[in-house]
């Protein structure tokens, strides 16, 4: 049987209405009503901002029940236009990883073994060593030249040089600021933040 192109586009258009308006005999109302539940069904969503790096990312995050079901990049973002990097992508992951530490960990001086502490330990620990180092790396006052003159005089200094402060993109910029008002109080003048390394 010899087909001409005209005859092919005939049939094939033919066939294609008569399966568009027969549908093939599949009731799409019921099989939309089979269908099973997505992940997403029931979830609350939410935008939030990725805190790995001082990028800014927007990510759409899917709640239900209290606990994180699927995270996605906020295509409304215009930094990141819905794309996101393998860190922000996992997390998922940080949040509920099973590897993930929940309580203090302390190692003894050279010992080779971590040891769960308690958070109220742990805060006392870290109080008394900081008070420790400040009193011992105290610098009360500074001899300086005086440039004119060359006149030596000694002025004031009040500063801890053994604390250093650093601040991490998990916090925002209202707790930055906290954290460089604390150095300030506690007297050093090492203090740094990670978007800034």
């Amino acid at each position: 049987m010899q087909v001409t192109r005209r005859g092919f586009l005939k049939l094939s258009g033919g066939l294609s209405l008569a399966t568009f308006a027969t549908g093939l005999g599949i009731n799409m109302a019921v099989a939309a009503d089979r269908g099973y539940a997505l992940k997403l069904d029931g979830c609350t969503k939410a935008t939030s901002i990725c805190h790995f790096c001082s990028g800014g990312c927007g990510l759409l995050l899917y709640i239900k029940d209290g606990k994180l079901i699927h995270l996605e990049g906020d295509p409304d973002n215009p930094i990141n236009e819905g794309s996101l990097c393998p860190k922000a992508a996992s997390l998922e992951q940080v949040a509920y990883s099973e590897e993930r530490p929940k309580t203090p960990l302390y190692r003894a001086p050279g010992g080779t073994e971590w040891q769960e502490i308690s958070w109220d330990d742990a805060i006392e620990r870290i109080a008394k060593k900081a008070v420790e180092v400040r009193e011992k790396t105290w610098v009360k006052t500074d001899e300086i030249t005086d440039a004119k003159t060359g006149e030596k005089k000694v002025v004031p200094a009040n500063r801890a040089e053994g604390i250093a402060v650093i601040g991490s993109a998990e916090i925002d910029n209202e707790e930055s600021y906290l954290l460089s008002k604390f150095a300030r109080l506690i007297g050093t003048p090492f203090h740094e933040h990670q978007a800034r390394i």
